[in-house]
């Protein structure tokens, strides 16, 4: 009788470690149901995630951004979002061939639901362990939150900048505008910062808009009207207005 107490106890302990362990590294999405995630940079080495239940004062829904910049945004990072599941088999088919041929994990191919789930519950360490979290939560998010839902979510946490999160935010710095009143090119500039937000931005800052960057937007165009976020017509005339920062 003993030698089973002890046995109990013994499968008690590893159970609650384990339980310890999975909550610690698989943490509820579903708080994201009735919570508003808020990023705060002062005083931290890291970015520290908060969340409380009523709207940010920065927080701006996705009914109040342009189309045309959600338009850019979906073709540049992640143009199958409403029709996957959290996860991109074309990507992650094209990110192991890469990561295959560099023989080091350079891409890891993540959703616009797993770049949330990131940059809300997990570091941002390159490594498999990270990457399979990444894709159990993403998994999970999508069965919690409707797509418009993780969308939103995305665009006020997106980082856009050295300790400039939110699309509120970064629309009044580079622009001076309501992200409603942006328009397909202003869109696709904030686009192409979204892969590296502090360097591409310290870039623009210091040199101005690089040929890169040029480039890229005018790639990001050509995605919108093959996407039909712009018609031909008004392709020409975004490709032919000049980008004017704030």
């Amino acid at each position: 009788m003993k030698k089973r107490g002890i046995f109990i106890l013994l499968a008690l302990g590893i159970l609650i470690t384990s339980l310890g362990f999975f909550i610690r590294e698989f943490p509820d999405v579903r708080i994201l149901k009735n919570h508003h995630p808020v990023i705060f940079t002062q005083g931290f080495t890291r970015p520290k995630v908060f969340f409380v239940k009523n709207k940010p004062l920065e927080w701006v829904s996705l009914s109040d951004i342009s189309e045309k910049t959600l338009g850019a945004i979906l073709v540049s990072e992640d143009w199958a979002f409403y029709h996957h599941n959290g996860l991109d088999p074309n990507q992650i088919k094209k990110a192991l061939e890469i990561n295959w041929q560099k023989g080091r994990f350079v891409r890891g191919a993540s959703t616009i639901t797993q770049q949330v789930v990131r940059n809300i519950f997990l570091n941002k360490d390159k490594n498999l362990w990270r990457k399979f979290k990444e894709i159990i939560l993403a998994l999970r998010l999508e069965k919690e939150l409707s797509k418009n839902e993780i969308l939103e979510i995305y665009l006020n946490i997106a980082e856009w900048g050295e300790g400039l999160y939110g699309i509120g935010p970064a629309s009044r710095y580079y622009f001076n505008k309501h992200p409603s009143e942006l328009t397909a090119k202003e869109g696709a500039f904030l686009a192409v910062l979204l892969p590296s937000p502090r360097k591409y931005s310290r870039t623009f800052r210091e040199q101005g808009l690089t040929e890169f960057a040029f480039n890229r937007m005018e790639n990001i165009l050509q995605k919108m009207t093959q996407a039909q976020y712009l018609t031909a017509e008004e392709y020409q005339e975004e490709s032919s207005e000049p980008l004017v920062l704030n």
